[in-house]
């Protein structure tokens, strides 16, 4: 305030403006303090944030198993299709269970 323990009077437009000046900084002190005081924003600013951390990381793997399937599923279509396209197997199997079901129909009309 005064340089001398009050021997010059103060000029009064300096005083002021010192006032005005550490009011504004009492008030920027006080916003923060009320800032870290208010668990509850923080709290929502915490969820906020880790919703969006997680649903980043969700879209990442997702990406990347849709890769690896889309992978494993070539890999399956290349070794399983030819195999059973050309062996006579399945088709004599499919014949044999129709053959079973025809049968099991006609054994059960005939009990009637």
């Amino acid at each position: 305030m005064s340089e001398k323990n009050g021997s010059a009077k103060p000029d009064l437009a300096v005083l002021r403006e010192e006032i005005k000046q550490t009011r504004a900084e009492l008030g920027e002190t006080v916003q923060a303090l009320a800032a870290r005081a208010d668990v509850k924003a923080r709290a929502r600013e915490q969820v906020e944030h880790t919703k969006e951390r997680v649903l980043t990381q969700a879209a990442a793997m997702t990406g990347r198993v849709r890769e690896k399937a889309l992978v494993a599923s070539e890999r399956v279509r290349g070794s399983a299709v030819e195999p059973v396209r050309t062996s006579p197997f399945p088709t004599v199997l499919v014949v044999a269970g129709l053959a079973a079901v025809v049968g099991v129909i006609l054994i059960v009309r005939g009990r009637r």
